[in-house]
């Protein structure tokens, strides 16, 4: 095993199957996302074991407001690049809205493409309607590993008006499980919670033989994701209670372009070391 900090990290490549051994062990998966082949080669470098490809490129590479516009091409595109550049991560891509809610055939289709095209491990879908889940059940039955996602769905965002946290109503919280159980029960290998209280996603994973993993669900998941700029503070402006800063590379970047700027122009660099 290679160590990285205080825990061993095993160097097989991840699968879904592995993702179960660690539920079933207790072995905590860390997940982070990634949009090109440099960030996904540094990730694979410190022991990730899941990167996701997100809808959330919208956000963090196209500056839109939500991940509504992001298209299945873009998707495809990115996660070529990350797949490239990662090599022990499970690596999941996103669907994009209106690429799986239409309905099963046209779901069935889409992450097809994605597979085929991209050479990712699985792809993650929004929801749990019957046609979703109907999309789930095919896609599993012909070999495509799917990772559900349940509580505040990103692509919803008209829907619930507000990005606050859901299932804090027993009603809601009572419809997020099912929501839940049903993925499982569909074929789902994993299930994401986002921005759920700490003991309904406790309840959630206890429940489910799959694996949950949380982003601003509480420390009882079997897994934590997060928007990898967020986690290394290279977004500014943006600062849920679920995000824990390791990093501020935003001033850090800030502060090498602003001395990079300033030996140009006072003709400090390049000097006659770095010349030919």
């Amino acid at each position: 095993m290679d160590y990285i900090g205080s825990k061993s990290v095993d160097p097989r490549k991840v699968t879904t199957f592995r993702l179960q051994e660690m539920k079933n062990a207790g072995v905590k998966i860390v997940c982070l996302t990634a949009y090109d082949a440099l960030i996904a080669r540094i990730l694979d470098e410190t022991g990730i074991d899941v990167i996701l490809v997100g809808d959330s490129v919208g956000n963090v590479v196209q500056g839109l407001e939500t991940t509504i516009p992001v298209t299945l091409d873009e998707i495809i595109y990115h996660t070529k690049a990350v797949v490239r550049g990662a090599k022990r991560p499970l690596i999941i891509a996103d669907m994009p809205f209106m690429t799986f809610q239409v309905s099963a055939d046209e779901a069935f289709t889409n992450a097809g493409r994605i597979m085929k095209e991209t050479g990712c491990g699985g792809v993650k879908l929004e929801g749990a309607s019957e046609i979703i889940l109907q999309a789930v059940r095919r896609m599993t039955e012909s070999g495509i590993p799917v990772m559900g996602h349940v509580g505040l769905t990103p692509q919803s965002i008209h829907k619930f008006g507000s990005y606050r946290a859901r299932g804090r109503d027993p009603k809601e919280a009572e419809s997020i499980f099912q929501d839940a159980v049903n993925l499982e029960q569909a074929g789902a290998f994993a299930v994401v919670l986002e921005k759920i209280p700490a003991d309904l996603a406790k309840r959630i994973t206890e429940t489910l033989k799959i694996p949950t993993i949380g982003i601003g669900a509480g420390p009882h998941c079997d897994g934590q994701i997060l928007v990898y700029t967020d986690m290394l503070g290279l977004t500014k402006d943006f600062n849920p209670r679920f995000v824990r800063r390791y990093a501020n590379l935003y001033e850090t970047i800030s502060e090498a372009c602003r001395k990079y700027a300033e030996d140009v122009r006072n003709v400090d660099f390049p000097n006659e070391s770095e010349s030919y």
